[in-house]
């Protein structure tokens, strides 16, 4: 019984701390900014807003953005500081789909 309660213990320590480890990583609405802005990216190209080249130049954008946000993570902690270059790097991102978009290019 002794040997259980120990198990448990140990189970439950090792959730609260990978837990409190991950808390520091969490970026919702960098997560979400980048899903509205895939979704831009598909509907700009489906309906012939975007060329192929415009559309190729924004995805790497938007994964340059990704990878400064794995970045980020990788010491376990995003500080305020990184989000607000996050947010930074996903608002010139949205301001160039736009520019793209409405640019009177067709595909």
């Amino acid at each position: 019984m002794k040997r259980i309660a120990q198990i448990l213990f140990a189970l439950a320590f090792v959730t609260t701390l990978a837990s409190v480890a991950s808390a520091g990583t969490y970026t919702p609405r960098i997560d979400h900014r980048r899903a509205v802005q895939r979704a831009r990216i598909r509907q700009g190209v489906k309906s012939g807003e975007l060329t192929p080249g415009e559309a190729r130049h924004l995805r790497k954008g938007e994964r340059h953005i990704r990878r400064m946000e794995r970045r980020a993570k990788a010491d376990g902690n995003v500080t305020p500081r990184e989000r607000a270059r996050l947010n930074r790097a996903e608002n010139r991102e949205s301001r160039r789909i736009h520019r793209l978009k409405h640019n009177q290019r067709k595909a």
